[in-house]
């Protein structure tokens, strides 16, 4: 069935600049004028989408700097503050900081106007199932944004409302609770409004893979709870996945790497992933206002590909590439999670050639990023308009290793062994059961770790599984992570999270500064 399609005249971005500044362009519809049909109102979630195909958002900036600051991961760039950010050093007007900002309450104020106006619109306008599906949807993706935001930035300011007057364009910085509260709301309420799928749903989304549904908004949810250490509540969003309404709806691809190649995407593991296209248009999206030439690349391929091939603005640590070594599998092999994660030379292995051409030679004792590239998948070397993969925000995978963890911190940690190994299973290694029966608490959490860091590396999560675990702040784990990484040898206090923009700072008198501003 089809993808969603993002590209639409974005609605109004909001604006915060003098009024001799402000020019009304007669080509772009106001939003005084517009939410009038049914069709403005699929044509207003759409554009909500859009914003998650920008720089700021999910096409590079975002998931490359989650992906630098975690120990499976470094920059090793000319861009300098590519490898600043890895290293916990980001200046306050850094260009990426800014930019992970302004696209995330792009997405904030998009949703915010498809929440306002769509929940006014008449059922003669549009009936009650087309109107709750545009509504969860919106709701959804502003709780993803602010889910970002809170674990980038720790508190930012909470906008749920378009913006009446000028007097509005400088919110003051939200608690960590009132955020995190926000979080859960939009969470819900996308859960109880969104359908399983779009098989057999009434209207033009009929079919489109891509769209939120209630397993996305449901899981983001567990993993929200499980973020802010709320184990009880945790507990029972992700057991919905087991024993409740969404039992059975999700399962572990059979091939690990189908996760992250241009086939088989929206598959049985996805509960939501933001959908890209390297075919298409004549305008970088880059940011902005999307028209009908805008493209949907990745450009994640193009910086992760290897040096010659690529920008290769980022490396796999060497720790990471050991750790997929500690196991071999029950019929004797290497973890196949690593060749889908890293490229490298091994010929005793088979890996001699890179992008359809033998390994240069020069080259062979390097390690590079394969997730999230498009080596082998018929490209000779990466641009920005050659990433066409899809980017997987949350998989199956997670859920049960969230679910596993859960048990665990709630004491049951013999009942976490079979969520693992599912996991587990699929990488065919030996039952963890046999080879490390009886674990207490302590030694699962340190399993689970190890776990998450073979399933999810080059996924963005391993920075944030380690603030939330507390290990920067723990001496021996922070002595660690310093081995993984040389990059944890600069980390200060506060400096786990982006700096909020400098310009920002500047330009609101009612917005805070956070602990990595100091």
């Amino acid at each position: 069935m089809k993808k969603i399609t993002y590209w639409v005249v974005a609605l109004m971005l909001m604006s915060s600049c003098d009024d001799k500044l402000e020019i009304t362009n007669p080509n772009q519809q106001t939003a005084d004028a517009y939410w009038a049909t049914e069709a403005q109102a699929f044509a207003g979630i759409t554009a909500v989408y859009n914003a998650l195909v920008t720089d700021g958002t999910y096409q590079r900036t975002f998931p490359s700097f989650n992906d630098s600051r975690g120990d499976d991961m470094y920059g090793d760039s000319p861009a300098v503050y590519l490898e600043l950010g890895g290293q916990f050093t980001l200046p306050t007007n850094a260009a990426e900081t800014q930019w992970i900002w302004r696209d995330h309450y792009m997405l904030i104020f998009r949703a915010n106007q498809v929440i306002s106006s769509v929940g006014k619109m008449d059922a003669s306008i549009i009936g009650d199932d087309a109107k709750r599906r545009i509504l969860g949807q919106a709701y959804f993706l502003r709780g993803l944004a602010y889910y970002n935001l809170a674990i980038t930035y720790k508190a930012v300011p909470v906008v749920t409302e378009p913006p009446v007057d000028k007097t509005q364009y400088y919110p003051a910085t939200a608690t960590e609770e009132e955020l995190w509260n926000q979080i859960f709301s939009d969470l819900r309420n996308g859960e109880e409004m969104l359908p399983i799928n779009y098989d057999n749903v009434v209207g033009p989304d009929r079919g489109q893979k891509g769209r939120a549904t209630k397993g996305a908004a449901a899981g983001m949810l567990g993993k929200a709870y499980l973020y802010r250490k709320m184990y009880p509540q945790a507990e029972a969003q992700l057991a919905k996945f087991f024993t409740g309404p969404l039992q059975g709806i999700y399962s572990l691809v059979p091939n690990y790497r189908d996760n992250f190649t241009t086939t088989n995407e929206n598959n049985a593991e996805s509960l939501f992933e933001v959908q890209f296209s390297a075919t298409g248009g004549s305008v970088g999206n880059w940011t902005g206002e999307p028209s009908a030439n805008w493209r949907q690349f990745i450009a994640l391929p193009v910086a992760y590909g290897m040096e010659g091939k690529a920008w290769s603005d980022y490396q796999p640590t060497q720790w990471i590439y050991n750790e997929y070594r500690q196991e071999k599998t029950v019929d004797n092999q290497v973890d196949p999670r690593l060749p889908a994660t890293i490229l490298y030379y091994n010929e005793a292995e088979g890996n001699t050639t890179a992008y359809g051409a033998p390994w240069t030679a020069s080259l062979r004792d390097k390690i590079y990023p394969r997730k999230y590239t498009m080596e082998g998948l018929g490209v000779p070397f990466e641009t920005p308009e050659t990433g066409g993969m899809n980017y997987r925000v949350l998989r199956y995978a997670d859920i049960l290793l969230m679910y596993a963890e859960v048990l665990n911190e709630l004491g049951r940690t013999a009942e976490a062994y079979p969520y693992i190994q599912q996991v587990r299973s699929r990488a065919k290694l030996p039952d963890l059961a046999t080879v490390r029966p009886n674990m207490n608490q302590e030694q699962m959490r340190d399993q689970i770790a190890h776990e998450r860091a073979l399933e999810f590396a080059i996924e963005g999560q391993r920075i944030h599984d380690i603030i939330r675990w507390g290990w920067l702040y723990d001496p021996a784990k922070l002595a660690m992570l310093k081995e993984h990484d040389d990059d944890f040898n600069t980390w200060t206090p506060g400096n786990e999270y982006l700096p909020i923009p400098q310009s920002e700072l500047d330009n609101n008198a009612n917005l805070l500064p956070n602990p990595a501003n100091k």
